[in-house]
């Protein structure tokens, strides 16, 4: 047996276990290990697990794992959590540009505040799905809104959406938002892989900001601001004027806090 220490980081609410794995002590695949970390019982409990691992033509690599040990699509409070603790081992500065699931990142942090800006890539379609939306913002979303969040059981509806005959092979995070102004939203989250409802989605909030701006449109540089259950995300983003661009949200921009916990070693 070997110890491997560990830091834990919250972005939000949305917490996971980051691991320095730049000298590779950890496996790529190790499900049943990852699975047992991220138990609030079994284990030191989190949403996911982060491994920092080196990258030849970025500063480094994010792998991702999902509360069920499996590797993840992009993770935007994970991506923000990530890039404060690259700042903290000291691999970075303010800036950085970083390899993660679904390709290329940019982010910046405030040393002082710990708060993250995180560039996520473009996103191409929006569908329609009966009364909701379907997004992809580095990981597949279904976005509802409702009349009153505090009527939703998030979980319960949440899963019945995500195991439901249309979504259960791949999965989907099923995002339930409630705007009380024109530019401002709560959002609740069920996300896939953690398979409960989780305080706070990065990527998810991304979705569900551009759903709010696309239904009412009023300028083509929005700047959304969402409440979760674990704290306020910022989202800006742009609309193409150019009904020919095969986008309809680019120079998309995740900013929140991201802040350390506690640290420690586990036995593997």
């Amino acid at each position: 047996m070997q110890k491997t220490k560990f830091y834990k980081y919250h972005g939000t609410g949305n917490d996971f276990i980051l691991v320095d794995n730049r000298q590779m002590q950890l496996p790529r695949q190790n499900a049943l290990l990852y699975s047992t970390w991220c138990n609030r019982r079994f284990g030191i409990g989190a949403d996911g697990v982060i491994l920092l691992q080196n990258h030849t033509q970025g500063d480094f690599e994010m792998v991702y794992y999902n509360a069920d040990g499996n590797e993840g699509s992009m993770c935007g409070n994970g991506g923000r959590c990530v890039v404060a603790f690259a700042h903290q081992l000291g691999i970075i500065q303010q800036h950085t540009h970083f390899w993660a699931a679904d390709g290329w990142h940019k982010a910046s942090i405030d040393a002082n505040s710990q708060h993250v800006s995180l560039k996520m890539n473009d996103v191409k379609q929006l569908t329609s799905h009966h009364n909701a939306y379907i997004l992809d913002t580095g990981s597949p979303h279904y976005v509802a809104i409702v009349p009153s969040l505090a009527e939703i059981n998030v979980t319960e509806q949440g899963k019945k959406i995500r195991y439901s005959p249309t979504f259960a092979d791949k999965g989907i995070n099923v995002n339930f938002i409630e705007t009380y102004q024109p530019n401002r939203f709560l959002i609740a989250t069920y996300e896939r892989g953690v398979e409960d409802e989780t305080y706070s989605c990065g990527t998810g909030t991304v979705a569900a900001a551009i759903v709010v701006a696309l239904q009412t449109p009023t300028v083509n540089k929005p700047h959304l601001y969402a409440k979760t259950k674990g704290g306020d995300l910022q989202v800006s983003f742009e609309i193409p004027n150019d009904v020919n661009s095969q986008y309809i949200a680019t120079n998309i921009w995740l900013h929140g806090s991201a802040t350390r916990v506690f640290e420690g070693e586990i036995v593997v």
